[in-house]
């Protein structure tokens, strides 16, 4: 008899955590028990990305991890989704026999069903790999259950660029909006369950409704909409792809109180010639455009990007064009990585591959950069005042009282240290900041009260 104690394990980007987070609820409200320690779990749930090659080899060496632990142990499930799910299918059947349920991007919606099935039936194992032809919605009934002071909400799927390095098209499928309503309705379920902040996500947020799928609402439209739901503190969205940006968007940066200072806008490079190798359609005179208009609208504005540094064909000059646009921009966050052949891109087939040695080499040196320009803004945060959105209890002890978490509207973690007995959760309250860490700020009560 396998036990319905379940464990998940998520690699990759935010939709992932929101799709673990959705499945982990859905489980529960159908009697499975969430465990914290993966010992103690029955079913084992990964879910897995394949943008870049690391991900993806720490997936397989996880299934080789759960069974070594579990060796000698019938009543197990192993599920495998998300993206290399979406991309290797039915092939982990035959290379990790405990691997039970395969499911797709696509698939997450049946597969709480499926692993009813799976728990009464031991010898079925199941696949659910084809995309839907509308967005999949799921079923979003959790009772009474309270929600996170700051959730997820996606709003689309898929994507339509086909960027030469990115798999996401093949393993996410094509564009499919969300319908408004659906998105309106989650947030207002959530809002009214605790919920604070509410964070819109899609691969490419700014295209919502122009695919086939979309109802007559753009991008804009949908973010006054939520803007004005009842009990909402902050707004933020993710991921914006620059050539579709709307100057209404950027303008809604200095209009909607509720709407946070800071945007994740991936360059992904700062060379025109390999921005037009990486499809990205559009240059960087177009995107510094972009960063002057937001700056002009909101001055505070924090901007965050993803940067490919090595992509096939990359010279020396168009780095330091890299490293230009990344001090023009001032990010507060780079996400950087080398570049990396994904099977079945274009760029998989481009010639002049960089050599791994000259790819560190610049990798190496990005980083330093954004190390030191965080570091700068986070030091430059010391002795001012923010208003705090506090999530709860931090594991980091305190030392005369409790150590709380909150986040300021740029979405850097603060600590602050309280009395025994005070409980803040999901509320806004001013702090002074102390002191910068490399990953946090330290704070104290602004003033004797509150």
């Amino acid at each position: 008899m396998i036990e319905r104690k379940f464990h998940i394990m998520t690699f990759g980007c935010q939709m992932n955590v929101s799709d673990s987070d959705w499945l982990k609820r859905t489980l529960a409200s159908r009697g499975f028990t969430e465990c914290e320690k993966p010992e103690d779990a029955s079913i084992f749930i990964v879910n897995t990305c394949s943008v870049r090659e690391k991900p993806e080899q720490k997936v397989y060496s996880l299934l080789g991890r759960i069974n070594v632990m579990t060796k000698g142990r019938e009543d197990i499930i192993v599920a495998v989704g998300g993206c290399v799910a979406q991309q290797v299918g039915r092939g982990f059947f035959k290379r990790f026999k405990q691997v039970r349920l395969v499911f797709g991007t696509d698939g997450l919606s049946s597969a709480p069903q499926a692993l009813d099935r799976l728990v009464d039936d031991p010898s079925l194992r199941m696949s659910l790999l084809d995309f839907s032809e509308e967005y999949p919605d799921r079923d979003g009934n959790w009772d009474d259950a309270e929600a996170p002071v700051s959730s997820f909400v996606n709003i689309m799927t898929g994507c339509d660029n086909f960027c030469a390095y990115c798999i996401v098209p093949y393993t996410r499928g094509r564009q499919k909006s969300r319908p408004t309503q659906a998105i309106i309705d989650e947030c207002k379920d959530l809002l009214s369950r605790g919920t604070c902040e509410i964070t819109l996500l899609g691969q490419n947020v700014n295209s919502f409704g122009q695919d086939s799928h979309g109802d007559g609402t753009s991008f804009t439209e949908l973010l006054y909409k939520i803007a004005e739901l009842d009990g909402l503190k902050r707004l933020r969205f993710v991921t914006s792809h620059p050539k579709d940006i709307a100057d209404e968007v950027i303008e809604a940066f200095g209009k909607l109180d509720v709407l946070c200072p800071r945007l994740h806008l991936p360059v992904q490079s700062g060379s025109d010639a390999i921005l037009k190798k990486m499809g990205r359609k559009y240059d960087i005179p177009a995107y510094t455009r972009i960063v002057e208009k937001l700056k002009a609208v909101r001055p505070d504005i924090q901007l965050t990007t993803d940067m490919i540094i090595g992509f096939p064909g990359e010279t020396e000059e168009d780095f330091l064009e890299t490293m230009r646009i990344a001090k023009f921009a001032d990010y507060a966050q780079s996400f950087s990585f080398n570049y990396s052949d994904r099977p079945g891109t274009r760029a998989e087939m481009l010639p002049d591959k960089i050599e791994k040695k000259v790819m560190q080499d610049r990798l190496t040196r990005y980083q330093a950069w954004q190390t030191d320009n965080t570091e700068r803004i986070l030091q430059s945060m010391v002795g001012k005042k923010l208003d705090i959105l506090f999530e709860g209890v931090s594991r980091r002890p305190g030392t005369e009282g409790v150590s709380w978490q909150g986040r300021d509207v740029y979405g850097q973690l603060v600590i602050v240290t309280l009395p025994e007995g005070e409980d803040v959760t999901g509320k806004i309250l001013p702090v002074t900041v102390t002191k910068a860490t490399r990953h946090s700020l330290i704070a104290e009560k602004a003033g004797d009260t509150w």
